[in-house]
């Protein structure tokens, strides 16, 4: 009868001897080069912009409790800690919380860390309910606020002290002056945004197929909302002369290179609103809706709208803007005898 008990070796498999050690460290060290190197780019800046919320999950950690840890603390406790932070904190999805499971763990392996897989299991397992309410689900769909000047300058007075909050200013007013998209905003280059004496002449770069499309955005009466008066004040205090136009900011202050990433971009914004007490949620999107709705409520022509924002003459989203813009103009209901 076959035993259901696999044969036990005689003798304990011999030692790696040392050049042998030093082969396999070289071979592990040009295989995680190569997954390096063939890995999508937007998904490095991805997993980049995970580990800055992993950052500033650890920096609000410790203002509560009065003791800083280290990135590297990577347990069980500090990652189920970060889901919590995501959902409560930052109101994120359950499916982009997912994602930032997957790259902060990603970035700690490659630092060196060893993330046991018990630890991103118990990190999913308290997702999982997460995933099965409807409320949270529905968080970053549908139809986004569209936001108003107003909003933009309670931002304005709420954005922290030094590089970041001048970043911050920057790009929501750019990205609410061209209209943009969150990824068109995070493709921006800083040679692409011209000076001249009515404003700012800003190449929109082509992203995900769309064409390109070269608009201008002029001085805007008040200083606190004004987009040219932000950009150059962000400009002269990073010294950019040359690349991504809006980049990382440290904790203490220090410049990225690289740019910030689409997903990025809409987080500075939903958090700036959030901590000037917007009443509503702002998106990434909510700029280029408000700059729509805002430019037709103050008489503009649909094809300069147009023009500025990218929208095909018969995109049903653009007619549907102008239509919530004009919805009190000539109401069906005003001034017919009651």
């Amino acid at each position: 009868m076959t035993s259901l008990v696999p044969l036990q070796p005689t003798s304990a498999p011999a030692a790696y001897d040392p050049a042998t050690l030093a082969v396999l460290a070289a071979m592990e060290q040009a295989a995680e080069e190569h997954l390096d190197a063939i890995r999508p780019h937007n998904t490095k800046r991805g997993y980049a912009n995970d580990w800055r919320l992993w950052e500033e999950f650890h920096g609000w950690l410790a203002e509560r409790t009065g003791h800083p840890l280290a990135l590297t603390d990577v347990t069980k406790g500090t990652l189920v800690g970060f889901v919590i932070w995501l959902d409560t904190v930052k109101i994120a999805a359950p499916n982009s919380i997912d994602r930032r499971i997957t790259g902060v763990t990603v970035t700690a392996r490659a630092q060196g860390v060893d993330v046991p897989r018990a630890v991103t299991e118990a990190a999913r397992k308290a997702l999982k309910p997460l995933k099965l309410d409807p409320d949270r689900i529905a968080r970053g769909r549908g139809k986004a606020p569209a936001a108003t000047p107003e909003q933009l300058r309670q931002m304005y007075a709420a954005a922290p002290a030094g590089l970041a909050g001048l970043r911050d200013r920057a790009l929501w007013l750019m990205a609410f002056g061209i209209a943009g998209r969150s990824a068109e905003v995070s493709a921006l280059r800083t040679d692409g945004i011209v000076l001249v004496s009515e404003g700012l002449a800003v190449h929109v770069p082509s992203v995900k197929q769309r064409p390109p499309r070269d608009v201008v955005v002029a001085y805007g009466k008040n200083p606190d909302t004004c987009p040219v008066r932000a950009w150059l004040t962000w400009k002269a205090a990073a010294g950019l002369t040359s690349g991504p136009a809006f980049r990382p900011v440290s904790v203490h202050g220090h410049l990225g290179t690289e740019g910030l990433s689409p997903s990025g971009c809409q987080e500075i914004i939903s958090r700036s609103a959030e901590r000037a007490g917007v009443a509503v949620r702002l998106t990434g999107h909510s700029m280029r809706a408000g700059f729509i709705t805002t430019s037709r409520k103050a008489g503009k022509r649909e094809e300069k709208i147009r023009a500025q924002s990218g929208h095909a003459a018969n995109s049903p989203v653009f007619w549907g803007y102008i239509q919530e813009a004009d919805r009190w103009v000539d109401a069906a209901s005003e001034d017919i005898g009651l």
